[in-house]
């Protein structure tokens, strides 16, 4: 009859382990260089009134902004 907080193993008790927000798992991945990506905004819906230039530069992958990265990797422990 053992807890996660009551644990023990041989070195002593074992700390749970922490967990990352799924959502954010599912919109961030971590680059090698250790740079995350996230997909672009505003492609989803409402498309008509958007030109397809704007479109176009709304394809792929873009880089968090420096400001935002401590806030990300905080919800990604182990990223």
């Amino acid at each position: 009859m053992t807890t996660l907080s009551a644990q023990i193993s041989e070195k002593g008790a074992v700390m749970p382990k922490m967990k990352s927000k799924s959502g954010a798992a599912k919109r961030f991945k971590v680059r090698g260089s250790g740079s995350i990506k996230r997909g672009q905004a505003f492609k989803r819906h409402i498309l008509t009134k958007k030109t397809t230039k704007s479109k176009r530069h709304l394809r792929g992958s873009a880089e968090v902004h420096e400001s935002n990265v401590k806030s990300v990797r905080a919800m990604l422990p182990y990223a």
